[in-house]
């Protein structure tokens, strides 16, 4: 056997069992042993009933003196109870569905408990434990692995494989180069595998874990450095930051630009005047002004020679950046034109070769600006709007449409800094922290169910004062299984309770030109109300819509919440967000104390992080990166810290990773990012 034979080689794994593991992507004997343990049981020690802690995971080992069935003795679903006793107390201990486990414990008998004990009217109790008689072949001491499982594969099932399996470990070779190894202070992979699967103790596993979680997010920084290091030596356009100005277009805009804007506006020119090519986020609040620094940009590029892109995640924002962006530019001679599926054919073959004459200076569309047909004369400038609805691989496939074009990514979902790093790890960050003045804050409520008729016999009076307002609720229709509101109900009830008023439906449901329909009759003042699903979370701005209420807002995360909170309040009317809580949990309280306490999205995003950690959040593989197997981008900070630290060490040394010392990190990034993101490695 070796570690590249199949995983079929190892004794005990079957035809059945090969496909249970095949399905979680272990192929190889080597893959087995890179599924890591999620957490580890410590049985190592057996404790007295009356010395366990409680609410704690602890091993018990004693005798049943009493057993008792309650209910109907032949239904297998009926309760089982026995009494156990050590030396120091009794425990009893519980199976619900348990009838079926009777004649598995004899009076007299002594067997081990592993579980957590409570005390229940004064009497310790440990509900459902893992059980063994004692000295059974299962009855192990020791520090015991826990691994993820797929149904059909137990926990005894994996922990015997992996033993099997680690007997390979030893041929498991050192990949990093020495200085690394030393520098850093890791022990070597051979190491680290058997540790981590059948520590001897808490060392081992720190010592195991910390090579482990160090090499994947060493690997991971330095494909992404890889990118990003190609990406500035690659020759960019540049455009003279004196020669060729924006002040123009500057002067013309109706407010003065804030602080924030001014930083970012500046950063973005010194890139274009670079001869590298700009790759830039501008991470801004909801209503922070990133749109005007973007419209800088391509006025910039445009007045240069070139051609510049703007693309949005939905053909609802793609239209209203394209109206905003043709009252901006056509003053000053610019044509500005648009690209979306639902277009006619006649329209789209005209859009087109406009383009590719370059008689279309700007273009603005949604996904179908990436299709093959598409063709620039001379692109200079790429525009994303909310990148988080794209992934790496759209970007780079729209920036091949020009030569090394500059491009400028912008996005809302204010994200930590240590995560944005590595969720976009090919950029350069750029943040607007200010908000444009005279903006009023948007001032945030809680409120219970009961409080429902007097929230919109308000959202009705600010109706009546020339305000319009959004409604979202977490579900399209009313189901059986969830205890929450639909937008259907509420829209119901709504146009039944105010027939002098004309209120609009939106969810995900609804076709495309439908949903389109219904936002641009809200957008143009003809709709006071509109019930929602979250479709209206990205992007829309309406001014005149003054009220926001979050139906079931337990149901949404604090992100969203902010987002949602983000539609409202872009005029200069005082503006309302509504929390309506159904059942609060300890941490939808905790969500809605921050959303009224606070309306920076950076200190929401900190939170949300805390409160749900990144994957939940992110989900990294939205963004084209791949999903981390042992490394949590939060929990493990300060190793990402040194693995960053030693990625722009290797990239300085070696940008195309050519030296045979490199051979393995190569490999492993050719592994890690497949085809999320084209290397040329």
């Amino acid at each position: 056997m070796n570690l590249q034979d199949k995983v079929s080689a190892i004794k005990g794994v079957g035809d059945k069992k090969r496909k249970l593991l095949n399905n979680m992507n272990i192929d190889t004997i080597d893959d087995l042993l890179h599924l890591f343990p999620k957490k580890y049981e410590d049985r190592r020690q057996v404790s007295y009933i009356m010395e366990a802690p409680f609410d704690k995971d602890v091993l018990i080992k004693g005798k049943v003196i009493a057993r008792q069935i309650r209910g109907n003795p032949y239904n297998k679903k009926t309760p089982l109870r026995i009494l156990v006793q050590d030396e120091s107390a009794e425990l009893e201990v519980l199976f619900f569905n348990g009838r079926y486990l009777a004649n598995y414990f004899n009076i007299g008998s002594e067997y081990t408990f592993y579980g957590k004990i409570t005390l229940n009217g004064g009497r310790r109790q440990m509900a459902h434990p893992e059980f063994h008689k004692l000295g059974d072949k299962d009855d192990v001491r020791g520090i015991l692995p826990i691994y993820p499982l797929t149904e059909g594969i137990t926990q005894a099932n994996m922990r015997k494989m992996q033993m099997e399996a680690a007997i390979l470990a030893d041929e498991e070779e050192e990949w990093l180069p020495d200085e690394i190894v030393r520098k850093y202070n890791l022990c070597s992979p051979a190491y680290a595998i058997k540790n981590v699967h059948f520590p001897k103790d808490e060392r081992n596993i720190r010592e195991g874990r910390y090579r482990l979680i160090f090499e994947e997010l060493l690997v991971l920084q330095t494909g992404l450095f890889y990118i990003k290091k190609g990406q500035r030596e690659s020759d960019g356009i540049i455009i003279p930051k004196q020669q060729i100005s924006a002040d123009d277009f500057l002067e013309r805009l109706p407010f003065e630009l804030t602080d924030g804007q001014k930083r970012v506006w500046e950063e973005v020119q010194n890139d274009m005047s670079s001869s590298r090519a700009m790759n830039r986020l501008v991470q801004g609040d909801v209503g922070s002004g990133k749109t005007v620094v973007a419209e800088l940009a391509m006025y910039k590029t445009v007045k240069a020679g070139f051609q510049a892109v703007m693309m949005a995640p939905t053909e609802l924002l793609a239209k209203q950046h394209f109206a905003s962006l043709k009252r901006d530019f056509e003053p000053f001679g610019l044509n500005v034109g648009l690209l979306c599926s639902s277009m006619k054919s006649k329209e789209k073959k005209q859009t087109l070769e406009n383009l590719e004459a370059g008689t279309t200076d700007i273009l603005v569309g949604t996904h179908a600006i990436i299709q093959p047909g598409v063709k620039f004369r001379s692109l200079g400038m790429v525009v994303t709007d909310e990148q988080h609805r794209f992934g790496v691989n759209q970007r780079s496939l729209l920036a091949e449409k020009g030569h090394n074009p500059n491009v400028l990514v912008m996005t809302a979902t204010p994200i930590p800094r240590t995560l944005a790093v590595i969720l976009y790890g090919d950029l350069d960050i750029s943040v607007i922290d200010t908000m444009p003045k005279g903006r009023q804050p948007v001032k945030t409520f809680l409120r219970n169910a009961d409080s429902r008729d007097a929230i919109y016999e308000f959202v009705y009076s600010k109706v009546k004062e020339g305000r319009q307002a959004y409604v979202v609720a977490p579900l399209i229709e009313e189901s059986e299984s969830i205890d929450c509101r639909s937008a259907e109900e509420i829209y119901e009830e709504l146009k039944t309770l105010y027939t002098d008023i004309k209120i609009g439906l939106i969810h995900g449901a609804m076709k495309q030109e439908e949903k389109d329909r219904v936002m641009e009759s809200f957008a143009s003042g003809n709709t006071d109300i509109i019930v929602s699903t979250v479709v209206i979370e990205v992007g829309i701005d309406v001014a005149n819509a003054t009220v926001m209420v979050i139906e079931n807002c337990e149901r949404f995360g604090l992100a969203q919440l902010h987002q949602l909170r983000g539609r409202v309040g872009r005029g200069k009317h005082q503006s309302y967000c509504i929390l309506i809580s159904g059942h609060e949990s300890k941490v939808s309280r905790k969500r809605n104390e921050i959303m009224c306490s606070t309306e920076d999205g950076f200190v929401i995003a900190e939170e949300d992080l805390k409160l749900r950690g990144p994957g939940e959040i992110f989900g990294t593989r939205q963004h084209g990166l791949p999903e981390l197997n042992i490394s949590d981008l939060i929990r493990h900070g300060y190793i990402l810290e040194k693995a960053k630290q030693a990625a722009g060490e290797i990239i300085e040394e070696d940008r195309c990773l050519e030296k045979k010392k490199y051979f393995g990190i190569r490999k492993r990034i050719k592994k890690m990012f497949g085809e999320n993101i084209r290397l040329n490695l």
